[in-house]
């Protein structure tokens, strides 16, 4: 807290915010009065305007990037952090409108494999490329069933169409030796448009250096175990994104699309454990050489839609199909060493696991204009989701082994309809969305019978917005939204340890949530407000079940959890000065976590903050300066309460060459902690522990970004496609 202090009182000494400035030069002034005619040469006429950065709709609240001049060197992440209703905390983890459960949209198309690994890319991607970020806080019964309580859509940079090519090429470097490059390419060749991009982010063992210490009590024997572990996880992720469009007439449009990401990584590091009796006399203890070589993950998608508008204003019907497939290998190898009364007999064990995602998704909707002020959407869905999991263990040294395999399919079949009206100064939406859902699990190896699951749903959502002034508006929101287990849950292979033993439990169904919120905006020439308290409830909510039996860990799932949030979200941006940008965005909240069988329940407050502070000064320089972070305790679960963090970084920049083609940017990450701690508790269940991380911080980065060409278009796309995230546990899920 001292650092927090420290840095806001820096941040409030050095207020002051900035204006666009616009300069226009008058040739000459005429003034003819009868036989009189005076010339004057005008020296100069500046007229100073206000950009602003916030714009609201009735669906969506969106930042304007491009007016943003720290976007033309820092990453979407930095931009990200300057977005109402998004967090981003210490290890770079979004959360939108509170939640961890939301959608990424491209260009307003959902991107399967950026949603799965936002946090890589974001961190790559440069902010130049990106025109606005939008939060649609209102998705509409089209969408509202498939889990998500937003949706966050990137916007790339487009124009007005010109012939020729146009590109970025952008590469930054950490003192921690974590190299980011980007490269993208635009081009029109007469009514086919493309784009194509590629990015790369390095893991070093230097940047990923991590420590965790472990006290564990178990209350049924009394007896204390010590862990401590140290270890690094270098690696690369390479992306990329191939788009294209072709105007086919005035009224039919083709898009296609293919992209996604792979990463590899070299996980490693020792661990000690050892466990003492409640008079604290040794019983036993072992080191651990943990390996996993093999870990990979990769996630690609394709899509392709074709629209048709009619001579009706407004009027359009869209097909869509999307394929998306995600892939996951991983081997892990064990190597136990420095035994003492050990209690298990091996002295180490390869686990390999290979897991497949496919998913196919068809989807046909109609807009159409009902009168003046009034529209109706249609549509249907039909998703085909395939999981496939195999899951095997030797132990060194015996002959026990394990082979397990699971499939579990998903089919939804879906239909809506949505209402929406626009008049004056009111503005409302009402949907209605019924899905159909097939679940169905097997086992290849016939090692226990197949079942299957039939699930009907009823997804209502409504909204009301009314224009208060021309700079005032007020907003309420209701939804609801279905959250389905994905193959991480699922799976019920058996992962022993010799500390904790895993499994997935097939017999999960979904779970549903349902939030009501209130919005209050109001955007001036200085100031934009925002002010966003809510209600959020989840019933029958997936959540870990975790036990200890003779000093072993036991963890499983269950949809057994009920999970209550009272959120206040807070974003002002402030221009006192000339020059001046202070921005601060907030979430306070109360959550409530509570299992009814067992009687457990996790609570508190806490405050994740954001506060921004840019400052133009002479020679085109902007300085910038940030802190977050979060204050108080809150609930992750039913069992584990997480404590607060914080962190703050500066940096300098300026453009170069015309139209500042070239910026470069030097910056500096918790330039005063070498290391930043976290720390959390386990406080229900039949063990407590208390467990402190440490994690590298400090860090000094030089990016330089160029942009070259003069195309002004970006690739066209349809404005309705296919949008899947219902999953939750899902591939991508870390055990």
């Amino acid at each position: 807290m001292k650092h927090i202090g420290i840095m806001l009182l820096s941040l409030l000494l050095a207020v002051g915010v900035g204006e666009a400035v616009a300069q226009t030069q008058a040739d000459s002034t005429s003034v003819k009065n009868d036989s009189i005619t005076w010339n004057k040469e005008l020296e100069g006429v500046e007229i100073k305007a206000q950009r602003q950065f916030i714009k609201q709709e009735i669906d969506r609240i969106g930042y304007d990037v491009q007016a943003d001049e720290e976007s033309k060197t820092q990453t979407v992440m930095d931009m990200l952090r300057k977005v109402p209703m998004v967090m981003v905390d210490g290890q770079d983890n979004i959360l939108v409108k509170g939640n961890s459960s939301f959608k990424i949209y491209k260009n307003g198309h959902l991107d399967p494999s950026l949603s799965k690994n936002a946090k890589e890319v974001f961190k790559s991607m440069p902010a130049s490329m990106v025109k606005r970020i939008e939060v649609i806080t209102d998705p509409g019964a089209r969408e509202d069933a498939e889990g998500v309580d937003a949706i966050l859509n990137i916007v790339m940079v487009n124009g007005s169409k010109m012939s020729g090519i146009t590109g970025v090429v952008s590469a930054a470097y950490t003192s921690l030796n974590h190299p980011n490059l980007y490269a993208s390419l635009t081009g029109q060749l007469g009514k086919l448009l493309m784009s194509v991009d590629y990015g790369y982010g390095g893991m070093s063992s230097r940047e990923t250096e991590n420590s965790t210490h472990t006290e564990r009590n178990f209350l049924d024997t009394g007896n204390m175990m010590m862990l401590h572990s140290d270890g690094t996880n270098p690696g690369g992720i390479h992306y990329t994104n191939l788009n294209a469009s072709y105007d086919i007439d005035s009224l039919n449009l083709v898009s296609a699309s293919f992209g996604g990401y792979f990463y590899k990584l070299n996980v490693q590091g020792d661990s000690k454990t050892s466990l003492y009796s409640a008079s604290d006399q040794p019983i036993y203890s072992f080191s651990n050489h943990y390996w996993m070589p093999g870990y990979s993950h990769s996630s690609w998608n394709g899509r392709f839609d074709y629209e048709h508008k009619t001579r009706r204003k407004g009027e359009r019907f869209t097909l869509s199909y999307m394929l998306a497939f995600t892939r996951q290998h991983t081997d892990e190898e064990n190597t136990y060493s420095e035994m003492v009364n050990a209690p298990f007999s091996y002295t180490g064990s390869l686990q390999s696991e290979r897991e497949r995602f496919t998913e196919h998704t068809f989807q046909a909707d109609w807009l159409r204009p009902l009168g003046k002020g009034h529209q109706l959407e249609i549509g249907t869905k039909y998703i085909d989701r395939n999981n496939n999991s195999h899951n095997t263990q030797e132990f060194f040294g015996t002959d026990l082994q394990m082979d397990d395999e699971f499939q579990h399919t998903t089919r939804v079949l879906a239909g809506y309809a949505d209402y929406i009206y626009n008049r004056e100064k009111w503005s409302a939406r009402a949907g209605l969305r019924y899905e159909y859902s097939f679940m169905e699990g097997s086992y290849p190896d016939g090692k226990k019978e197949s079942f299957n699951k039939h699930l009907n749903d009823w997804v209502p959502q409504a909204s009301l917005k009314y224009q208060l002034t021309d700079a005032q508006s007020l907003k309420l929101n209701y939804t609801t939204s279905i959250n389905r287990p994905g193959i991480s849950y699922l799976n019920p292979a058996v992962v022993i340890s010799p500390t904790i033993i895993y499994q997935g439990n097939p017999q999960l169904v979904s779970s549903r949530t349902q939030r009501i919120s209130v919005i209050y905006s109001c955007i001036l020439p200085n100031l934009t407000l925002q002010v966003a308290p809510g209600y959020h409830h989840t019933y029958d909510g997936i959540s870990d079940i975790q036990t200890a039996k003779d000093d072993i860990r036991y963890r499983t799932y269950d949809n057994i959890l009920s999970y209550r949030r009272f959120s206040v979200e807070q974003y002002v941006q402030w221009k006192p000065f000339e020059g001046t940008t202070l921005v601060v965005n907030n979430n306070l909240r109360y959550e409530h976590n509570e299992n009814p069988n067992l009687g457990y329940r996790t609570f508190g407050w806490s405050d994740n903050y954001y506060v921004n502070l840019s400052q133009k000064l002479p020679w085109k320089l902007l300085l910038y300066l940030s802190s977050y972070g979060k204050i108080g305790r809150s609930p992750s679960d039913v069992y584990t309460m997480q404590h607060s963090y914080f962190d703050y970084y500066a940096s300098l920049q300026r453009s170069f060459l015309k139209a500042d083609r070239l910026t470069v940017r030097i910056a500096a990450n918790a330039p005063f902690n070498k290391y930043w701690s976290s720390e959390a508790e386990t406080v229900n269940g039949s063990y407590h522990d208390f467990q402190q991380s440490w994690n590298r911080a400090r860090s000094f980065t030089i990016a330089v970004t160029y942009r070259f060409g003069s195309l002004k278009a970006s690739v066209k796309k349809t404005e309705h496609s296919i949008d899947n995230d219902d999953i939750v546990g899902g591939i991508t899920k870390g055990k």
